[in-house]
């Protein structure tokens, strides 16, 4: 699996539609997203997946005059939900450099939101759009719990990946042979829990993120009274306390959390780890707080050759969620050199 920070052909999402989701804040968090894909389109190609040809007319409307001719294109692939990263297809290079279509098994993160029947057939689709072999897999694995660097690095947490409400006959090393084979992973950094709120128990992608190929974002609570303190600070330790089989460590640097974001009385998880790596830009989820600038600045460290676009996601994580975990990147497909 390619490092995020490879090349994109594009991105891929799906559409906000399902009121459940964003209760009360379903309208908002569209303009959110609207947002969002202004900001990226100009850099790469987005493609939406939209429930039928009603549904494509109003997305359409939304992007007539306002992103590059044929930036954003529409495909009526149904879905129940919106959260791509943990349906859609993940794509793979082989040694060949020929290029495939990863289509693991999803339950809509243990059960807890049926029916899902129309997102677990959206990484078939995507295959089939793209003209790429799909590859298919009973093992469940939703990619916003996994983070990789590109070069056999992987990122992951136990209480996600080792969680019986996905895979209950598979022990650790099942799972790590499985990724070996299906993403190219040698390796993989195990932390521990996730932030308070996150329905996916505990993905990746609001904790720790890769930056380069050997240095990581990870983010930390300053508040010793916050709940949030204690698991962020285990999960800093071990990646401290990681060394590759040669030796290596790690470059760390530390994310702050913003302040604390409620909906209905329910802390949600925010969190400036769920930011997007694209094509010359980084698109940081921003909730309103002091904290937003110090975030920026340490990405704006971490990525020199990117501008961080702040995309105000306030709305968009009362559904539990925010940019990456609505997003699903395509790579720039180059064969090899004969």
């Amino acid at each position: 699996m390619p490092a995020e920070w490879s090349p994109h052909a594009a991105t891929w999402i799906s559409w906000p539609h399902n009121p459940e989701t964003w209760p009360g804040l379903l309208a908002e968090a569209e303009a959110a997203m609207t947002d969002f894909v202004v900001a990226l389109a100009p850099y790469e190609t987005v493609h939406i997946n939209v429930l039928n040809d009603e549904h494509a007319e109003a997305v359409a409307r939304r992007f007539e005059r306002s992103v590059p001719e044929g930036s954003v294109v529409l495909h009526r692939v149904p879905t129940d939900d919106a959260w791509i990263r943990d349906y859609g297809a993940i794509i793979v290079r082989d040694a060949n450099g020929d290029y495939a279509a990863v289509d693991f098994g999803y339950n809509a993160w243990g059960g807890k939101y049926p029916p899902y029947d129309h997102d677990l057939a959206v990484a078939a689709r995507m295959a089939e759009i793209l003209a790429l072999p799909r590859v298919a897999c009973d093992m469940i694995l939703e990619g916003g719990s996994v983070d990789v660097n590109g070069a056999g690095l992987g990122l992951v947490t136990e209480q996600c990946l080792l969680n019986p409400n996905r895979n209950p006959t598979l022990g650790r090393q099942d799972i790590v042979g499985k990724l070996r084979d299906l993403l190219g992973l040698t390796e993989l950094i195990w932390l521990g829990d996730g932030v308070v709120g996150d329905d996916t128990d505990g993905h990746i992608d609001n904790l720790c993120r890769f930056v380069a190929e050997r240095a990581v974002v990870t983010v930390v609570a300053s508040d010793r009274d916050d709940p949030n303190y204690a698991p962020l600070a285990d999960n800093l330790a071990r990646l401290e306390a990681f060394e590759s089989a040669d030796g290596r460590g790690l470059e760390i640097q530390t994310l702050p959390l913003p302040a604390p974001v409620f909906h209905r009385g329910q802390r949600l998880p925010a969190s400036y780890a769920n930011f997007l790596i694209a094509n010359e830009i980084v698109l940081m989820p921003s909730y309103g707080c002091a904290e937003d600038d110090a975030a920026r600045g340490v990405l704006a460290d971490c990525f020199a050759d990117r501008r961080i676009v702040p995309i105000d996601c306030r709305a968009l994580v009362a559904g539990l969620g925010a940019l990456h975990c609505l997003t699903q990147q395509i790579p720039v497909m180059v064969a090899a050199a004969a």
